[in-house]
């Protein structure tokens, strides 16, 4: 097998997520208070923006495929396909005429760079969930903003990742959503937790796949860059 090195530029967006398996929280768990009567639990803003995005869905879903591609300017400048179970972690990653498969439990043969694509093009495809798999992190709601990209007002959630663990610790993520639908309209990058955005785009083309509400494309402010999704497929 060729050691293989991941295109660098554009197409990596840092990330801090942790390296373990997500498993799906449990988005309402009864409570029974003095009177023994079942109240449900209320909703966490992320587990509200994770649910509006077909997270109830997830636990059913045996494999996901999905093609990451990055172009700038109009040109074509990544591209890389990938088969992930998450209930066994096993990991399949095309890349050109390259194919790696390996599971995320024992990764010591695993060329450099793949798993931190893996989790990169994760983290983009499925960022709704990430906000609640994702721990050792702290979350922030701002009731009225103003979206950088379309100026519109939303709410706002920022996402603080923890200095130590996962590839790239300490980065932070603002999501501008919609207050009635709690679906994402953009987003804001700030690697370090820096208070200049290190990148920002749009959420838009959404598709559903058994039930996974998935942005399937993303721009920027000027239209240079676009990140998007093809060849999306969920088994269940």
């Amino acid at each position: 097998m060729k050691t293989i090195y991941l295109i660098a530029c554009i197409a990596f967006l840092s990330l801090s997520c942790k390296n373990e398996t997500p498993q799906q929280k449990e988005s309402e768990l009864p409570e029974v208070n003095a009177e023994n009567q079942t109240e449900k639990k209320e909703l966490t803003e992320a587990e509200k923006i994770a649910n509006a995005n077909g997270f109830g869905n997830w636990d059913a879903v045996s494999q996901i495929d999905f093609t990451f591609n990055v172009d700038r300017q109009g040109q074509n400048v990544a591209k890389r396909s990938w088969s992930w179970k998450p209930k066994t972690n096993d990991v399949t990653m095309t890349l050109g005429e390259q194919v790696i498969a390996y599971n995320r439990a024992s990764m010591d043969s695993v060329p450099p760079g793949t798993d931190e694509g893996f989790i990169n093009d994760k983290f983009w495809l499925l960022a709704p969930y990430q906000l609640v798999w994702d721990e050792g992190t702290s979350i922030t709601v701002q009731d009225t903003a103003t979206a950088p990209i379309s100026q519109k007002k939303t709410k706002k959630l920022t996402i603080l990742y923890g200095n130590e663990g996962g590839y790239t610790p300490g980065d932070a993520y603002d999501f501008y959503y919609d207050a009635d639908d709690y679906i994402i309209d953009e987003w804001v990058f700030r690697k370090s937790n820096a208070p200049e955005p290190s990148m920002m785009t749009t959420f838009s083309d959404y598709q559903k796949f058994e039930g996974l509400n998935i942005s399937t494309s993303h721009t920027d402010k000027v239209g240079d860059l676009k990140l998007y999704f093809t060849d999306i497929k969920v088994v269940k």
